[in-house]
């Protein structure tokens, strides 16, 4: 059986409050649907000041799934570490891990927009010392003692659900972040299909003598949008998809690999790409794939899109899938 994945980024360029609350209603809405007919988890994901209304409070967003739903898990994927206070954030996901039961996944990336730290008033340039205060942070403070932190002692309470910890991996596309992860004995997540990676990873994990395993994107992994007529539904709705896709690579430089990567300047070269996929039912089980993202809101969609979409993978896709 594939993973199924359901994401949600709440993207809607020149919403109304009026309207974002619709969209937000709406996602909450359809996770409990999603859950209900077995999805396995939904994913998203952090960003800010983006004009375009993108989700800046991850966490919020997986609470508010949590008390709609009973059994998917919710993959924040990924928070950006060095924006948050390592304490405060210790605290949200120990709460959410206790209200979940253990549903939460947390992958703490470090970034590529340094506007975003700009706004925070965070040094870019000392990102990586940053990211690595805030990850050994959250070890000590999921333990429940006591232990020096600036020169402080201290103690976070709650102790989360999980044993020892709640799911955390360390997300990012440089040696730098595979090298942190194994280092701290933690999960690898890779932000594209990267063996090399992967395995430069494995090798740190025995120079350190520590443990850990890699959660990598497959080498195609699309955003699925499902519908009975493709050709109607790039007609109708593929600039949303363009929206996001030229969102994606106003950020990306060079250097920044990712798994949601285009170079398209028209919905008909979007299509051809096939980072984003428009299928019917029928196409989408052909497909074959491992893990199965749908994206029913993506770039601003009508709602009413996005649960025709939805409705069709739940009940046309997934039977044929055993689930």
């Amino acid at each position: 059986m594939p993973v199924t994945v359901v994401r949600f980024n709440l993207v809607e360029p020149d919403a109304t409050p009026a309207s974002l609350r619709a969209r937000y209603k709406a996602a909450l809405e359809m996770a409990a649907y999603a859950d209900q007919h077995g999805i396995t988890l939904v994913q998203t994901e952090e960003h800010h000041g983006v004009a375009n209304n993108w989700l800046p409070s991850p966490f919020a967003f997986a609470g508010a799934v949590f008390g709609a739903t009973e059994r998917l898990a919710v993959t924040v994927s990924a928070v950006i570490g060095p924006l948050h206070d390592p304490l405060r954030l210790a605290e949200e996901i120990a709460v959410l891990d206790l209200l979940s039961g253990g549903r939460l996944v947390t992958v703490v990336g470090i970034g590529y927009r340094p506007e975003e730290y700009a706004l925070f008033d965070v040094e870019w340039k000392r990102r990586g010392r940053i990211q690595d205060e805030v990850l050994e942070t959250l070890l000590k403070a999921w333990t429940g003692e006591e232990f020096e932190y600036r020169g402080r002692t201290v103690r976070v309470t709650p102790r989360p659900f999980t044993d020892p910890h709640p799911l955390l991996l360390v997300g990012g596309s440089s040696q730098a972040a595979a090298r942190r992860a194994a280092r701290l004995g933690l999960p690898f997540f890779p932000s594209a299909h990267l063996p090399e990676l992967e395995a430069y990873y494995k090798e740190r994990l025995v120079e350190y003598g520590t443990e850990g395993w890699t959660m990598m994107p497959a080498a195609e992994t699309p955003l699925l949008h499902i519908a009975e007529d493709p050709d109607a539904a790039w007609a109708a709705y593929g600039s949303h998809f363009l929206h996001e896709a030229r969102t994606y690579a106003s950020w990306q430089s060079g250097d920044i690999r990712s798994a949601v990567k285009s170079g398209a300047t028209s919905v008909e070269e979007l299509r051809a790409e096939g980072v984003y996929r428009i299928l019917t039912p029928e196409q989408c089980v052909d497909q074959g794939l491992d893990n199965l993202v749908l994206h029913p809101l993506a770039g601003g969609m009508p709602v009413a899109e996005g649960w025709r979409s939805l409705r069709l993978f739940c009940e046309d896709v997934l039977p044929r899938l055993g689930g």
